[in-house]
C-alpha cells in the first residue's frame, strides 16, 4: 500500500506536526485568565507577551525557509520541533512578566521554520496538482490543534494547574520527532519505502512549469522583491491577522465579553477552529478542483485567495452587530472557515511562481512579511480592548485589513512575463 503512497505518510506527520504545534501555541491563549491573575498581568502585558512570541517566529519562518532549501526539511523541522516542545515545557517554570517574556521570544523562535518548511516538503513530496488539498490537509492540523487546545489545556489548568498543562502537551511534540526521524526522507528517491511508480508520479508533475528558463536563474533576492511576492505576503498578513487574534483572544473575548464561565469557554472557543478545520481540507479540495478545470491555473489559485478572505473580512464586520453569543459565535466561526480556505490557496499559489529550487526561501520570506501581523494583532487587540471600547474596533481594523489584501492580490500577485513566443516549458526538476 505504502509503496505507492507512501507520499500520504509523509503529510500525515505533517497534519499531526500542526496539531502539535498550534496546541503548543494556543495553550498561553486558552490558559491567559489562569496565567493573567496568577504572574498579576494587566491586559496590555499581556498583549506585549502574546506579541513577543511573533518577533522571533516571523524572523525565523524566513530563516527556517532558507535553512529548509539548503539542509533538508528533515533536519530543520527535527530540530525546530524539538526546541519548541522544551520551551512549552518551560513555559510551566515562569514566575512573572520577564521570564515570561524571554521563554515566549525564544518559543517563537524555535515554531517560526514550521510552515515554510511544510511548503518546502511538498514541493519535493507531492505531485503539482495535489499541492492545495494537501497544503490544506497539512495546514488543517493547525486548527485541529488550536481546537483541541481549549479543552485539553483547558481542562488540564483547571483539573491540576496551568503550569502541568504547558509540560504534558510540550512531551508529546518530542514523541513526534522520534517519529519524524525514522520515517522522513529529504526526498522520495531517497526513501526505501517509496517504490519507483510514486517517485515517477511526482517527477512528472513537477517536471512541468510555466517559468521561462531565465526564471530558473534568479537570485532569491530578486524573487523576495517582486511585486507577486511581496502582494502575496500582504495577503497572508491579513489572513493571519486575523487568525492571530482569535488565536490569542478568542478566550478571553468569550469571558469578558460574551460573558460565558471558563469551563463553557473551553468548550465553545474549539467550534471555530473545528470550521477552521473544514475550510483547509474543504478549500483544499475545491482549489485543486478549479485549478484542473481552469487554462489559467494563476488565475484559479488566486480565486479561491481572494474571494473566501473578502468574505472573512464581511464577517468581521457583521460580528458587532450580532444580537446574542450564539450569532456571534457564529460569524466568527464563518470568518475562521473563510480565512482557513484563502490561506491554503495563498501557499499553493507560491508553486506557481517560483521554481522548486527557491520555494522554501519564498515561503519563508512571504511567511515573515504575514508574520508581522502577529507582532502587531495581539498587542493591538489588547490596546483596542484596553483604550478604544472593547473587542468591536478591533474587528473593524481586521476587516479593513482583509480589504487591504484583497486587493493587493487582485492588482500585482501576476505571472513573470515571458516571451511572446514562450509556452508552458517542461524543464528537468531543479535540484
Amino acid at each position: 500500500m505504502f509503496a505507492k503512497r507512501y507520499r500520504f505518510l509523509i503529510a500525515f506527520l505533517l497534519f499531526i506536526a500542526g496539531i502539535i504545534n498550534y496546541m503548543d501555541r494556543a495553550a498561553l491563549g486558552v490558559a491567559a485568565p489562569f496565567v493573567k491573575q496568577d504572574l498579576n498581568l494587566s491586559p496590555s502585558e499581556l498583549g506585549v507577551i502574546f506579541s513577543t512570541f511573533f518577533f522571533g517566529y516571523a524572523l525565523f519562518a524566513f530563516v527556517g525557509g532558507q535553512l529548509a532549501d539548503r539542509y533538508g526539511p528533515r533536519s530543520v523541522y527535527s530540530w525546530a520541533a524539538a526546541s519548541w516542545s522544551v520551551l512549552c515545557m518551560l513555559t510551566g517554570a515562569v514566575t512573572g512578566f520577564a521570564q515570561m517574556f524571554v521563554v515566549r521570544a525564544l518559543f517563537g523562535f524555535a515554531e517560526g521554520p514550521m510552515n515554510s518548511t511544510t511548503n518546502r516538503t511538498l514541493t519535493t513530496w507531492f505531485p503539482r496538482e495535489e499541492t492545495a488539498r494537501t497544503i490544506g490537509f497539512t495546514f488543517s492540523g493547525q486548527t485541529v490543534g488550536s481546537a483541541i487546545a481549549a479543552p485539553v489545556v483547558g481542562l488540564l489548568a483547571i483539573q491540576y494547574g496551568w503550569r502541568v498543562a504547558f509540560v504534558a502537551i510540550g512531551a508529546v511534540g518530542l514523541l513526534w520527532v522520534v517519529a519524524w526521524r525514522l520515517l522522513m526522507t529529504d526526498r522520495p528517491q531517497d526513501n526505501p519505502r517509496v517504490g519507483p511508480e510514486e517517485i515517477a508520479l511526482i517527477e512528472r508533475s513537477r517536471a512541468v512549469t510555466h517559468l521561462a528558463p531565465s526564471d530558473h536563474a534568479r537570485s532569491l533576492k530578486e524573487y523576495l522583491f517582486l511585486p507577486s511576492t511581496l502582494s502575496l505576503g500582504l495577503g497572508m498578513f491579513a489572513v493571519n491577522y486575523t487568525l492571530y487574534i482569535f488565536l490569542s483572544w478568542l478566550p478571553s473575548y468569550l469571558t469578558d465579553a460574551l460573558h460565558m464561565p471558563v469551563q463553557q469557554m473551553a468548550l465553545v472557543a474549539s467550534i471555530p477552529w473545528a470550521c477552521g478545520f473544514v475550510g483547509y481540507v474543504g478549500g483544499g479540495i475545491v482549489a485543486d478542483h478549479l485549478y484542473k478545470r481552469m487554462d489559467d491555473k494563476l488565475a484559479a489559485r488566486k480565486l479561491t485567495t481572494i474571494v473566501p478572505l473578502a468574505i472573512a473580512g464581511l464577517a468581521l464586520i457583521a460580528v458587532n452587530a450580532a444580537p446574542n453569543a450564539a450569532v456571534a459565535v457564529s460569524l466568527i466561526a464563518l470568518s475562521v472557515l473563510m480565512l482557513t480556505s484563502s490561506v491554503q490557496s495563498c501557499w499553493a499559489t507560491i508553486h506557481e511562481l517560483v521554481p522548486e529550487a527557491r520555494v522554501g526561501g519564498v515561503s519563508g520570506f512571504i511567511h515573515l512579511l504575514s508574520n508581522i501581523s502577529g507582532i502587531i494583532g495581539p498587542t493591538a487587540t489588547g490596546l483596542a480592548v484596553q483604550y478604544l471600547g472593547g473587542y468591536a474596533s478591533a474587528f473593524v481594523i481586521a476587516a479593513l485589513i482583509a480589504a487591504a489584501g484583497v486587493v493587493a492580490m487582485a492588482i500585482f500577485v501576476r505571472r513573470p512575463r515571458l516571451p511572446e513566443s514562450s509556452a508552458p516549458l517542461t524543464t528537468a526538476k531543479a535540484v
